[in-house]
């Protein structure tokens, strides 16, 4: 009887320690949120003539994330499409006049859409784009006059590696990267192993960040050079005239010369590794003709698995190959003079090069930073960026490249974290070859900002005369609203294209006053949000701001809070103390973000400023901890400085790099009754050659890793800590194992802990079933832990 009575109890204990089953629905108001629509994509043409209009849905099903992935190289594909299976694709697409005219939607589509890859024809009357189907992606192209679209028939496109679609420059052919023709099975899979998996190295640094999803075996590699081998081809719209350019190989990148007579073409080759991704594999760059002969090989370079760790280091050999968007065929290209090794003193970082077909390459411009970027205007004007990540240092030159031995004229020399100083970018135009270049007047450019300013982000259009400095101010944002400007839609610069949006409006599409298109709030019930951006102060006396949302219909009390944070490396205090974001952007429904909890009756502090300081020589991470607490005391504070926060009930939260903060402020203060980290790394010394803008290895700094890990510390964390990771998390560093060793950690040394581990999720969450259950997790410990919480 009484071992009867203990078996029964047993039995009910058991029972009631079974973890729930299924997925879960979180309350109406937040379910309500999640499944609100996506406003509509834009893209106008390059003739500012018609507006295409493309939406993606909110979310996957859990049964189309399930479908087969392939994880090789550091790429995730499925087999059966030869594309992502975790994209959310384009479900619809409508045509429109830009100026005026109903949207339409385009007829001759296939039932089940999944489209990607719009791209334009030079003149604007057609739209190229794949859609997403098994065997390979189906090259379409949309005419704009009869407003219908057709198949390109016998194209299937290849997008293991993401999609390629380029308009040749006359616009009467499309360069695809294809699935090559007759070629065969797939490699069948083997559950019986034909020997060990062996890595093997001779001696020699090679450092290498922590990376998932590698080849791990023959097997993967045979799969890996089956699924990335791809045949350029040309292919006209009508799919009646087609012709390859080179051979089947595994390309990684292909670009038109702007005279269409030269193919850019980069490829990788073994030997592969299975310490790094396929950018560092062996790579070969070569520029061919329209025979498929190789016209130079510009570059052919080995496997790149022991570059320095720091951010300013780079691969040697020739990189950021690509053509001069407005000349026939110049290729430009930047080589390391310094070995690639930030750590080494060098008087020139890069070197830039010219080259022409028949020619040999040119020197053009040293560089005493690494080469950042370049825009083309002319051969009097592009504009070539540098910078420096250790310093923060960001320059641009002025350089004429029809005069190579003319030296650069500085544009601009600043600060990289100084958002005030930000002179904006030059605005572009589409050019009749379909390349990109620099919006010209005379010698001036136009420059759109974002307009940070200690009132909220301003933004703006700048005319600025390059040759004598001069900047002269055209448009400014102006309140109520929050407007920028997209582009010019006539050669005279007079007619301003921008969008317009307010707190209860999404971005609309304006000239002056006049709306060219009328979308609407696509979650209504946020409209009586209350947004504000408060300025409050840390102890040490760094300026710090964050927004501040408010429920519906609040009209005073005090409300639990919930701050969700992701903190910043900075160099500069006052640089950190800037204020971000604007009191009259659209509240947009966004389930990343912890925006919705404010329909549950919390007050909300989304991106709050949590800055990580280390100016001159100090390094941000030598204090992370002591900062962090500063700034999470200062945003506690300052919230509860409005009267709108209770004090005694606050949540920290947050995602990937949020998470690790989560975890470690539970463990180093007293200032939240609750956690929920989603998808973080909390043992640095699994991550032992860098992390987030740490660029220090483990073996340099070996205390610091430990006291930055929350799994140190796992024993002061006695606050109760939600944890949510992917069970398929890709992201370097932020393996699953490291929220399943938390928990094992917290829970064995007797903390309140919970993991949810989300199937087939990566580190971004695609499934609806998986987001809905999240919000249900969420608002369950938040409705315990912190709303409903007893006193402390």
């Amino acid at each position: 009887m009484k071992k009867t009575a203990l078996f029964l109890a047993l039995l009910s204990t058991a029972a009631l320690a079974r973890p729930e089953e299924g997925y879960r629905n979180p309350p109406p108001e937040l379910k309500a949120l999640v499944d609100a629509p996506n406003t509509p994509e834009l893209s106008i043409d390059p003739r500012n003539q018609t507006l295409s209009q493309a939406t993606r849905p909110g979310f996957l099903s859990i049964e189309q994330l399930s479908e087969p992935e392939l994880k090789l190289a550091g790429l995730r594909f499925n087999p059966l499409t030869r594309a992502s299976g975790r994209d959310k694709y384009y479900q619809s697409l409508e045509l429109r006049p830009l100026r005026q005219g109903p949207a339409r939607p385009v007829k001759g589509l296939p039932k089940k859409l999944r489209l990607a890859s719009l791209r334009w024809s030079p003149d604007g009357k057609q739209l190229a784009f794949v859609n997403v189907a098994r065997g390979g992606g189906q090259l379409w192209v949309a005419d704009v006059a009869s407003n219908t679209a057709h198949r390109v028939p016998g194209v299937l496109v290849n997008a293991s590696l993401g999609f390629l679609v380029e308009w040749t420059p006359d616009g009467k052919n499309l360069l695809v990267m294809a699935v090559p023709d007759k070629q065969g099975p797939a490699p069948a899979a083997s559950s019986v192993p034909t020997g060990p998996s062996i890595q093997d190295h001779e001696g020699g640094k090679a450092t290498a960040r922590t990376f998932q999803d590698l080849l791990k075996s023959p097997e993967d590699e045979k799969l890996f050079t089956y699924y990335l081998t791809s045949q350029p081809l040309l292919v006209s719209p009508d799919g009646k005239t087609r012709r390859n350019w080179g051979r089947p190989a595994l390309y990684t990148g292909l670009s038109l010369s702007p005279s269409g007579q030269y193919l850019l073409a980069e490829t990788v080759h073994t030997p592969f590794s299975y310490t790094v991704p396929i950018s560092n594999f062996p790579t070969k760059t070569e520029v061919l003709d329209q025979s498929g002969k190789t016209v130079k090989v510009v570059a052919d370079l080995p496997l790149d698995d022991n570059s320095p760790p720091d951010f300013d280091s780079v691969r040697t050999g020739p990189r950021s190959c690509d053509w001069r968007s407005d000349a026939p065929h110049t290729l430009f290209w930047v080589e390391a003079q310094d070995g690639g090794d930030a750590r080494k003193a060098a008087p020139v970082r890069d070197q830039a090069f010219l080259w022409t077909p028949g020619g040999e390459a040119q020197p053009w411009v040293s560089l005493d930073q690494r080469f950042s970027g370049i825009q083309w205007g002319d051969d009097s004007h592009a504009l070539l960026y540098e910078g420096w990540h250790k310093t923060r240092r960001s320059k641009a030159l002025l350089l004429q490249p029809a005069q190579p031995s003319v030296a650069g004229k500085p544009y601009f020399d600043r600060s990289s974290e100084d958002r005030y100083a930000d002179p904006g970018r030059p605005l572009t135009r589409t050019l009749p070859n379909g390349h990109g270049a620099l919006v010209l007047k005379g010698d001036s450019v136009f420059l759109v900002g974002q307009g940070a300013s200690p009132e909220g982000d301003r933004p703006f259009l700048d005319r600025y005369d390059l040759a004598s400095g001069q900047s002269e101010r055209l448009f400014r944002s102006q309140a109520p609203n929050f407007e920028r400007p997209v582009r010019f839609l006539d050669t005279d610069q007079k007619e301003l294209l921008i969008t317009r949006e307010n707190l209860e409006t999404p971005p609309n599409l304006y000239v002056g006053d006049k709306a060219l298109t009328q979308f609407v709030h696509p979650a209504p019930q946020l409209k009586g949000v209350k947004k504000e951006i408060i300025r409050y102060k840390r102890a040490d006396g760094v300026d710090l701001t964050g927004t501040l949302y408010t429920p519906p219909g609040y009209n005073g009390g005090k409300l639990p809070v919930l701050i969700w944070a992701y903190p910043g490396e900075f160099k500069s205090a006052a640089a950190a103390g800037q204020i971000k974001d604007s009191p009259y952007r659209f509240i947009r429904p966004f389930w990343g973000g912890p925006l919705f909890f404010v329909m549950r009756g919390y007050a909300v502090l989304e991106d709050p400023t949590f800055p990580i300081i280390g100016e001159g020589k100090k390094e941000p991470n030598d204090t992370y901890v002591e900062q962090l607490v500063m700034d999470a005391q200062a945003a506690v504070d300052g919230v509860v400085a409005t009267g709108v926060g209770d004090k005694d009930r606050c949540a920290i939260g947050g995602h990937s790099y949020g998470a690790f903060t989560t975890a470690n402020l539970l463990a180093h203060s007293e200032i939240f009754r609750a956690g929920i980290a989603r998808s973080g790394a909390y043992n640095r010394t699994l991550t032992p050659f860098g992390f987030q803008s740490e660029e220090r290895t483990y073996w340099e700094v070996p205390d610091l890793y430990k006291r930055m890990s929350p799994f140190t510390y796992a024993d002061k964390i006695n606050e109760p800590l939600l944890m949510i990771h992917g069970g398929e998390d890709n992201n370097p560093g932020t393996f699953p194992m490291q929220s399943e060793r938390l928990f094992q950690a917290v829970k064995g040394l007797g903390g309140r802990v919970r993991l949810v581990v989300l199937p087939k999720e990566s580190h971004s969450y695609a499934a609806r079933e998986s987001v809905l259950h999240v919000f249900y997790e969420m608002d369950r410990w938040l409705e315990q832990h912190v709303k409903n919480a007893p006193p402390r």
